[in-house]
């Protein structure tokens, strides 16, 4: 596990840009935390790491956004709205298996449908110390992830 503080959009853009070069094909990130704690924030950061030049919106009404352009695609979602568990309509087998790399928001509601390996990342917003502030905690899941994450983490010293 890896916590960090940011104080700007900016610097978590940042940080999404800088773990982006090491995903792959079929990587699983999952972004929890409060409505309006960086996670789209933190999605254009690995968009624009994978040189996706497309705007990244948040896909909290259409569920899944897709982008194309750069070294993988970016699958991008919000589950907010599945809180019945009906993830498997989604078909989010096939997104999980294809070809891109898979963001998801407000994981807890498709527990059931998440591969064994996955990268969470809980934001936390700490009000007290400024409207940007966030801390954010990067909890890897499989062998893969703990060596991305301590990669990343060893960028940040």
């Amino acid at each position: 596990m890896f916590e960090i503080t940011v104080t700007s959009p900016e610097e978590t853009i940042a940080l999404g840009r800088q773990l982006a070069p090491g995903l792959a094909a079929q990587d699983v990130i999952l972004l929890d935390g409060d409505l309006g704690a960086g996670k789209t924030t933190f999605t254009k950061g690995l968009a624009a790491g994978l040189g996706i030049t497309r705007n990244v919106k948040s896909p909290t009404f259409t569920i899944i956004r897709e982008y194309q352009g750069g070294r993988l695609p970016l699958y991008h979602m919000d589950v907010y709205r599945l809180e019945d568990g009906s993830g498997d309509e989604l078909g989010l087998d096939e997104y999980f298996n294809g070809d891109g790399v898979n963001v998801v928001e407000w994981s807890k509601f498709i527990e059931d449908e998440l591969p064994e390996n996955y990268l969470r990342i809980v934001f936390k917003r700490d009000d007290d110390a400024g409207e940007s502030q966030r801390t954010l905690r990067f909890e890897p899941v499989g062998d893969r992830f703990t060596q991305l994450v301590q990669q990343l983490e060893a960028t940040q010293k």
